[in-house]
C-alpha cells in the first residue's frame, strides 16, 4: 500500500516509527563517524551548518510565518537548550560511552521533563511521580556506576553516561520552555531561529575541530554517513515529528520513545558496534518503570503563559 493512501493517523504511526529508526541508526552512525573520523564538536558543526538552510527553505516554501520581534530574545534562549547544550553534550557523550548505554539514557527524557516542569512551571508531582522518578534516576545511575567499574576504553564510560544524560536534561529544559511560543508560530518556524542563534555558539566550538579533519580518509561511505545524520537525523525526522504532533496526541507520540533502545541494540549488536549485558537490560528496565509511573499518574504538564 502507497504511504499516500494511508489513514492520516496511519501515516503518523508510520513516520513515528520511521523516526525511531532513524534516530537508533544515528546513535551507531555517529559514533562510527566520531570514532574514525570526525571530532564530536566538528560533527556538531556540520550538523548545524547542514540544517539550519534546510529549515529556512522550509519555511519559505511551506510556512511563510512572520516572527514578532519581542520573542526572539525567548528564541535565543531556547537555542541554547534545544541546540547547542543538547547537540553538543549528545554527540560528546556518544563519543565516549556506548550506542546502546547512550540509547537507554535518552528514555530519562520523560521524567526529567516532570521534574523542571516542576522546578519551572511549579507543577503538581505526586507521589507516584516521585516514585517513577526515583525508578528512572535509580536506573540511571546503575548504568553510570556499572560503567565506571567496567570502562576499559570509550566503550561504557561513565562520564559519557553523564553527558548523555545532560543532555536529555537539557531536552527536556527545552520542552517546557517551548510550549508557550509553540501556541503562536509553527514548530518549523521555531526550529529555524533556534538553529540559526546556535550558530553563535556552535562555530566557536566547532571551528578547530573541523579545521583539523583530514578528508582524505572519508570514503564514499563515510560521506553518506555524514550526510545521514546531517539530512535524515536533523531535518527529516525532526519534520516526521511534526506531522506525527499534528494527528496523535503527545502521550502516544511520547510513547514511541521506548522504542529507541530496542531498535539501538539490534543495530549496534547486528553490525558488531556494541553488545548487551544484564545491567543494561536492568537499567533499562528501571527506566521503563520510572517513565510509565511519570507518564500515567496524572494529566499531562500544563504550561503556563
Amino acid at each position: 500500500m502507497h504511504i499516500c493512501k494511508l489513514k492520516s493517523s496511519s501515516r503518523a504511526h508510520l513516520f513515528l516509527l520511521i523516526c525511531q529508526i532513524i534516530y537508533a541508526i544515528t546513535f551507531v552512525v555517529a559514533k562510527v563517524l566520531m570514532r574514525d573520523h570526525i571530532g564530536p564538536f566538528a560533527l556538531v558543526m556540520l550538523r548545524g551548518l547542514g540544517a539550519t538552510p534546510l529549515f529556512w527553505l522550509a519555511d519559505a516554501f511551506f510556512i511563510k510565518e512572520k516572527t514578532d520581534r519581542k520573542d526572539l530574545p525567548r528564541l535565543f534562549l531556547l537555542c541554547l537548550f534545544g541546540v547547542t547544550i543538547n547537540q553538543t553534550l549528545f554527540i560528546s557523550g556518544l563519543n565516549l560511552t556506548s550506542p546502546i548505554s547512550a540509547a537507554i539514557m535518552m528514555i530519562t527524557t520523560p521524567i526529567l521533563v516532570v521534574v523542571v516542569a516542576g522546578f519551572l512551571i511549579r507543577e503538581k508531582i505526586t507521589w507516584v511521580r516521585t516514585t517513577g522518578i526515583f525508578l528512572g534516576f535509580a536506573g540511571a545511575a546503575t548504568l553510570m556506576l556499572n560503567s565506571g567499574l567496567n570502562a576499559g576504553g570509550k566503550e561504557d564510560n561513565p562520564f559519557g553516561d553523564l553527558l548523555i544524560f545532560i543532555n536529555a536534561l537539557s531536552w527536556g529544559t527545552y520542552l517546557v520552555l517551548v510550549k508557550p511560543l509553540m501556541k503562536k508560530y509553527h514548530t518549523i518556524t521555531i526550529l529555524r531561529w533556534t538553529f540559526t542563534f546556535s550558530m553563535v555558539f556552535i562555530i566557536p566550538i566547532g571551528f578547530n575541530q573541523l579545521m583539523h579533519v583530514n578528508w582524505q580518509t572519508f570514503t564514499p561511505t563515510a560521506y553518506g554517513l555524514l550526510f545521514f545524520v546531517i539530512f535524515f537525523t536533523t531535518f527529516i525526522a525532526y519534520l516526521l515529528n511534526v506531522y506525527a504532533l499534528k494527528e496523535l496526541s503527545p502521550a502516544v507520540v511520547s510513547a514511541y520513545i521506548y522504542l529507541q533502545p530496542v531498535l539501538t541494540a539490534i543495530i549496534a549488536i547486528g553490525t558488531g558496534n556494541d553488545s548487551i549485558s544484564g545491567v543494561k537490560v536492568f537499567s533499562a528496565l528501571l527506566i521503563f518503570a520510572g517513565v510509565y509511573l511519570v507518564s500515567n499518574s496524572s494529566t499531562q504538564v500544563k504550561v503556563k503563559e
